[in-house]
């Protein structure tokens, strides 16, 4: 007999609006509202071991129970009274139980608590087993899954096939109580009219299913299965919904496909009302080696082209690849791998897909080990700038490196060797090859008054060949073709006072630190500069022995720097503080460009400061001053205050070094970031975020448009998130189009939940 059109589901099950005092609705115990568990906890007394067989094995079945009886001309047991029985991984609980020795037929009673060698546990008023502890016929059941989900019926049969026949069920992911352990409604919820459960396979298949979220039954879920063990179930997806100004109404869908326990497919396709369809897919494969995962998009559809003037559309087939992996062959030997390749430069950002504007491949064999290091690397970027001309974007194919590092037998201090070279190509632009070997020592000592004393010194040989030098626009970088070398050495004297006292009831540390750098001159702008041209002068460069962020330009000379740390620290607050100058002997000019704060015999005035109060207060802020006139050259600030429901992050950045317009790499700008979440109940929330650039005409005169304030990319939103269930609405909106990326509103429907089996 089948079941009815609309069938009545199980009073058991606590996420129904009817709770009823039941086995199954009791069975939760502990975890159950405090009144209910009361009346369940079970009498105190001495708990008596159950007669066994005398042929009993270790794989048979032991009980354990306050009382019990056996019945010799029918073959029965009988316990009772905190009955349980164990037997490989898998155990009952129940009020009573009787035992057919002929039949192997057991029938429990009363409070069941049934628990698989998986961890599921299956609650009911009356379950009948076989001898091997497989379940049978049940009534009023509730099966709670070890990862979170519960699933509930009015009545259960076992089938021929060794399978779990439920009748009238539904599940949830959803805690079924509140924080004070009473039964509650869940926000989502799968209704069946039949439902199959597969111990062996470890299934749980649904036939006539239907979601319902808070209350309101929506789509059918057909061929919904969900496993027990928490693995992956191959299936649909959950949509997503999405309009947008370039694309117009989006809807997508994706089958996700288990190839096996390590590797899975994920397909998706897209509608778009205003854009042809596009498919997606994602392979991932995990072996015992390492990981690796491939995403790729595909499409026909209009674009255009970008930095071309009057540029009309035209319908290409447009995509994207991204792969990437690791592999671990030995505790030594690895190789890694990032590739990023996309047809033209709007597809990413037309489709939301990244707002990357370069694109980065690379590739990497490595050997670590306690005392050395060897790679052999290679990369290549594809740029996504509008004025970008990709022929003068360099690739490097490859850069090997290797170094080693030991104890210098004489003083003890530390010696590392390092071999270096690197081939740079263009395909319309200035080619560049480098080699170096170098020997760095260093020897750090503390005095008998507490300094700390680090001696260094470096010796270096370089060989450059470079050709094509007059395709790089900014003179410095060019150098001199053809074959040159350098020699550069560097000896250095760095010296710490760490003073340590009390201080508003905590610690303070208070550490002076000074130090020596000197260089003889170097044939800097003889080679070409590809590594270190963002040289800016900041906190985390002040004390090094080069501050070019490369090996191609060494600063020389002889210098003195000169800063102070301070520390504090007490319960719930920390803050850290540094600040420091250098000052040059040499007053003949150098190869860092004026405004980086390097340039003149004196630097200018860098520094942080950071800031943290317990979990809610976090603040850096990084500074640079004009030497002269301590005017602000570099103004930032990151700060996060708030919990992890209701926060504020806020960035600002305005670099003012009036740098020259040659030097593209060191361009001002001023920019501001936003973001927050407000909870405005308990499971609701809004949040935005914002990205705005300030950047004014006297930072950048080539601006066009706005001059000082130009709004990015902004977000809002609204939120609903439980223990099961995320539901987001987005709007975004973008105020700069590229080609066929076009500025205006994004709306969005994001919906996750929890252990649908896929």
């Amino acid at each position: 007999m089948h079941p009815p059109a609309r069938p009545d589901l199980p009073q058991s099950f606590l996420v129904l609006n009817t709770v009823r005092a039941s086995a199954a609705a009791l069975a939760l115990a502990t975890l159950g509202c405090p009144v209910l568990a009361q009346a369940q906890e079970a009498p105190e007394g001495p708990i008596a071991e159950a007669p066994q067989p005398p042929s009993a094995e270790q794989d048979q079945i032991q009980f354990e129970a306050d009382g019990a009886s056996y019945d010799d001309n029918a073959d029965l047991l009988s316990v009772f009274g905190n009955v349980v029985l164990r037997r490989d991984g898998q155990s009952v609980r129940a009020d009573q139980l009787t035992w057919d020795r002929k039949t192997g037929q057991i029938v429990a009673q009363g409070n069941i608590r049934f628990v698989d060698a998986d961890g599921n546990q299956l609650f009911t008023d009356r379950l009948e087993l076989t001898d091997e502890l497989r379940a049978g016929a049940m009534e009023n059941m509730l099966l709670a899954l070890r990862e979170g989900g519960r699933l509930a019926a009015i009545k259960g049969e076992r089938i021929e096939d060794g399978k779990v026949l439920l009748h009238n069920a539904a599940y949830s992911a959803c805690a079924v109580e509140d924080d004070k352990g009473c039964p509650r409604t869940p926000s989502w919820r799968i209704t069946a009219r039949r439902v199959i459960y597969d111990p062996e396979r470890k299934t749980v298949r649904f036939e006539g299913a239907r979601a319902e979220v808070f209350g309101l039954r929506l789509m059918p879920l057909p061929g919904l299965v969900i496993a027990t063990d928490g693995r992956p179930i191959s299936g649909l997806l959950i949509p997503n919904f999405q309009f947008s100004a370039s694309n117009g109404v989006q809807i997508s869908e994706t089958w996700y496909q288990r190839l096996a326990d390590n590797r899975d497919l994920a397909v998706t396709g897209y509608l778009f009302t205003e854009a042809p369809p596009m498919v997606s897919a994602q392979y991932r494969q995990l072996t015992s080696h390492g990981a690796l995962q491939a995403t790729g998009y595909v499409t026909r559809s209009s674009r255009i082209p970008v930095g071309a003037p009057n540029a009309s559309s035209q319908a290409d087939f447009r995509g994207y690849l991204f792969t990437n992996g690791r592999y671990q062959f030995d505790p030594n030997w690895s190789v890694n791998f990032s590739g990023r390749v996309t047809s033209d430069r709007t597809f990413l950002r037309r489709y939301d897909i990244s707002r990357d504007d370069r694109l980065r491949s690379t590739a990497q064999l490595e050997r670590i080990d306690a005392d050395s290091y060897f790679s052999v690397a290679g990369w290549a970027t594809q740029t996504l700038r509008v004025n970008d001309v990709q022929g003068q974007v360099p690739f490097a194919i490859p850069e090997i490196d290797y170094r080693r590092r030991f104890t210098d037998p004489l003083l003890g201090g530390r010696v590392q060797l390092q071999a270096n070279s690197l081939a740079i190509t263009r395909t319309a632009g200035q080619d560049t090859q480098r080699a170096f070997a170098s020997a760095q020592w260093d020897l750090r000592r503390l005095t008998p008054w507490g300094q700390e004393v680090t001696l260094t010194a470096l010796a270096r040989g370089d060989v450059y060949h470079s050709d094509e030098n007059t395709l790089t626009a900014t003179a410095s970088y060019r150098g001199n073709p053809g074959w040159q070398s350098r020699g550069l050495a560097a000896a250095a004297v760095d010296l710490k006072w760490p003073l340590v006292g009390s201080f508003l009831g905590g610690t303070q540390v208070l550490t002076p630190r000074f130090q020596v750098v000197a260089s003889p001159t170097l044939r800097n702008l003889e080679v070409p500069n590809e590594d270190a041209r963002s040289i800016d002068l900041e906190d985390s460069n002040l004390f090094a022995l080069n501050r070019f962020p490369g090996y191609d330009r060494f600063e020389d000379g002889v210098r003195f720097t000169y800063g102070l740390d301070w520390q504090f620290e007490r319960p719930g607050l920390r803050i850290n503080s540094t600040v420091g100058q250098s000052y040059r002997l040499s007053s003949n000019p150098t190869l860092l460009p004026d405004g980086t704060g390097l340039s003149e015999r004196t630097s200018d005035i860098v520094g942080r400061t950071e800031v943290r109060f317990k979990d809610v207060v976090k603040v850096t802020h990084r500074f640079r001053l004009d030497k002269d006139d301590l005017s602000v050259r570099r103004n930032e600030f990151d700060a996060s205050v708030g919990t992890q429901g209701t926060y504020l992050e806020a960035g600002y950045l305005r670099l003012n070094r009036d740098i020259g317009g040659g030097i593209e790499d060191l361009k001002d700008r001023e920019e501001l970031r936003l973001a927050g979440r407000v909870s405005v109940a308990r499971n609701w929330s809004l949040f935005g975020s914002g990205v705005f650039d300030l950047t004014g005409r006297n930072e950048d005169p080539t601006i066009i448009g706005a001059d000082g304030f130009q709004p990015i990319r902004t977000r809002l939103g609204i939120a609903y998130e439980d223990d099961c269930l995320e539901i987001d609405l987005t709007w975004r909106r973008d105020y700069v189009a590229t080609g066929d990326a076009e500025k205006g509103n994004t709306f969005q429907i994001h919906i996750a939940v929890k252990n649908l089996g896929f």
